[in-house]
C-alpha cells in the first residue's frame, strides 16, 4: 500500500451528487478528489430530469452546454388509466417562466453522467476512474479518509479533513454503519427495457413523461430519448410482478405491457433491443447523514421510489448543498456533526414532501384527477410537488389529500450522529 496523500475533501462516487459537490468544492479553491468506480462513460438508470434540476445545473454552469445538447427537452408529465385515457398534462410553465426553469430534459445518462464529470474535472477537482473505495480509515470516531484500490490492484489510502459518500444506492458508509432503513411502504419492484421507433406525440408533447397505470396501483414510465429511444419500464410489488411463478423479467414486462392499452398502442410501432433490467427494493434512509468528518450525498442519504423522477433532483441539489456546507467547514476548520445539522434539515424536509405525494400516489383511493376536480386551487400545489419545488409549505395540499388518502407522518431519520453518541465499527 502506498503512503497516504493527502486532500481537503475525499468524494466517494461520480454520478450527480459527487460531481455537484466536487465542482463546488474545486470552484472554492478546495483539493477535492473524486474517485469513481466505474470508468465513463458508462449505462445508469434515472433518465427523467425535473424542472428544480435547473438551479444546481445554473450553479454548476451547465445550463448553456445542456440548451446546446441533444436531450429531449420535457414540459410536461402525464397520467394515463389502464384504459388508455390520459389525462391532461401538467405543464411546468403553467407556475414557471418558460425559458428556465419551466424546460428541463429526458438525458441518456451516460451522456449526461459523462457532462457532469468533466465539469467537476474543468472546474479544477482531481478524479480517478476505476478506483473503487474499499473502507473508511477512522481516527477513533472521526472519519479521516479511505482506502481505494485501482484497476491494476493497488491499494493507496488518501487522508482528508471531510469524506463525502455519493455512492448511489450501493450507500457505502451507510451499510457499513449499518444505518440503512427501507420505507414502512413502498417496496416496490421495476422491470425495464429499451424501445427504437416507438410512438411519441408531437411539438411541445414530445418529451412529456408518461406515468401509465396498471392494476394494484403499479405503474409504466414512458420516457422519449434522443436517437429515437425510448425509456418503458414498469414498478409494482413483487408479489404482483411475479404472481403465478413469472420471474424472468421479460415475460413479467410482456405480460404487464398489455394491461396498460396506451403503452401497448405506444409501444406496437417499436423495436425493443437491449436486455430487460431488473431491481428491487426501491426506497431506503439513512438513519444519520454522517458522523465527524463524514457527510452522506444524494442516494448514499435517501433513496424514494421513482415515479416521479425525483432521483437527479435530489442528488444534484443536494451535492451543491454538501459542497457549499463542506466549503464553510473547512474555512472554519470544524468538521462537528453538528455543524451539518441544517443541511441535513432541509434536505429532509423536501423528502418528506416528495414522500407524502408518493404515497398518496400508491393509494388505491386517491387520484389526481379526483383531487384536483374537488379542489382545482391544489393544481397548482400538485405541478409544484411534481416539479421539485419540494422546499415549500405544502400543508394546504396535504389537507386536501387527506380525505382522500392518510398523510405519512415524518420519518425520524437524517440528522448527524453526534460525537457523543458515535458507536461506529471499525471499517
Amino acid at each position: 500500500m502506498n503512503d497516504h496523500k493527502n486532500f481537503d475533501v475525499i468524494i466517494i462516487g461520480g454520478g450527480p451528487a459527487g460531481c455537484a459537490a466536487a465542482a463546488v468544492l474545486a470552484e472554492h479553491g478546495h483539493k477535492a478528489l473524486l474517485l469513481e468506480r466505474e470508468k465513463f462513460p458508462r449505462y445508469h438508470i434515472g433518465e427523467s430530469l425535473l424542472p428544480f434540476t435547473f438551479h444546481p445545473l445554473l450553479r454548476l454552469g451547465l445550463i448553456e452546454k445542456m440548451r446546446a445538447s441533444a436531450f429531449i427537452r420535457k414540459y410536461s408529465v402525464q397520467f394515463v388509466a389502464p384504459s388508455g385515457k390520459a389525462s391532461q398534462p401538467f405543464y411546468f410553465y403553467t407556475r414557471y417562466d418558460r425559458d428556465t426553469v419551466a424546460q428541463t430534459w429526458q438525458v441518456l445518462r451516460s451522456e449526461f453522467d459523462l457532462l457532469l464529470l468533466g465539469n467537476a474535472r474543468d472546474k479544477g477537482a482531481a478524479v480517478k476512474e476505476e478506483t473503487t473505495v474499499r473502507e473508511l480509515v477512522k481516527a477513533g470516531e472521526r472519519v479521516v479518509g479511505v482506502r481505494a484500490q485501482d484497476k491494476t490492484g493497488q491499494i493507496t489510502e488518501y487522508r482528508a479533513p471531510m469524506t463525502l459518500d455519493c455512492s448511489g444506492r450501493e450507500a457505502f458508509a451507510a451499510v457499513r454503519h449499518n444505518w440503512r432503513v427501507g420505507d414502512p411502504e413502498l417496496h416496490k419492484v421495476a422491470v425495464w427495457t429499451y424501445y427504437r421507433g416507438a410512438k411519441r406525440d408531437p411539438g411541445i408533447d414530445e418529451g412529456t413523461t408518461t406515468v401509465a397505470f396498471v392494476p394494484e396501483k403499479g405503474w409504466f414510465w414512458y420516457i422519449p430519448l434522443h436517437h429515437d429511444v425510448v425509456s418503458v419500464g414498469v414498478v409494482a410489488e413483487g408479489k404482483y410482478l411475479t404472481r403465478e411463478g413469472v420471474k424472468e423479467p421479460e415475460k413479467i414486462f410482456q405480460r404487464e405491457l398489455g394491461r396498460n392499452l396506451w403503452i401497448k398502442e405506444y409501444l406496437s410501432c417499436g423495436a425493443q433491443f437491449g436486455p430487460y433490467y431488473i431491481t428491487g427494493e426501491f426506497s431506503f434512509h439513512s438513519r444519520h447523514c454522517g458522523v465527524e468528518g463524514l457527510l452522506l450525498v444524494g442516494d448514499a442519504y435517501c433513496f424514494l421510489d421513482p415515479v416521479f423522477s425525483s432521483g437527479v433532483m435530489l442528488a444534484l441539489k443536494s451535492g451543491v448543498m454538501a459542497g457549499d456546507a463542506v466549503h464553510e467547514a473547512l474555512v472554519a476548520r470544524d468538521f462537528s456533526p453538528a455543524r451539518f445539522a441544517d443541511y441535513a434539515t432541509k434536505l429532509r424536509r423536501g423528502i418528506e414532501n416528495m414522500r407524502k405525494l408518493v404515497y398518496a400516489f400508491y393509494n388505491p383511493n386517491f387520484s389526481f384527477r379526483e383531487l384536483t376536480d374537488k379542489y382545482p386551487d391544489l393544481a397548482g400545489d400538485v405541478t409544484d410537488c411534481l416539479s421539485g419545488d419540494v422546499d415549500k409549505d405544502f400543508s394546504h395540499l396535504w389537507k386536501g389529500i387527506e380525505e382522500f388518502a392518510p398523510v405519512p407522518d415524518p420519518l425520524p431519520y437524517g440528522q448527524p450522529l453526534s460525537r457523543s453518541k458515535a458507536e461506529i465499527p471499525a471499517a
